[in-house]
């Protein structure tokens, strides 16, 4: 049993852009082990889930991490 809440941990806000720290963000996404992979990969996977409360818990992490 677990009880799933659907709300940020942190409010976000962007005060000032930083370009240099966003060309390193974008570059943490990328490749196969990236933030990029592991969200399709959770996205793919809520196809096959018979439960629709954990398909939208799949669905859910894979839209955050994108």
């Amino acid at each position: 049993m677990f009880v799933y809440e659907k709300k940020l941990q942190y409010p976000v806000k962007i005060a000032n852009p930083n370009p240099r720290l966003a060309s390193f963000i974008i570059s943490q996404y990328g490749g196969p082990d990236g933030e990029l992979g592991a969200s399709l990969r959770y996205l793919s996977q809520r196809y096959a889930m018979p439960y629709p409360e954990l398909k939208g818990l799949l669905t859910d992490i894979g839209t955050e991490g994108s």
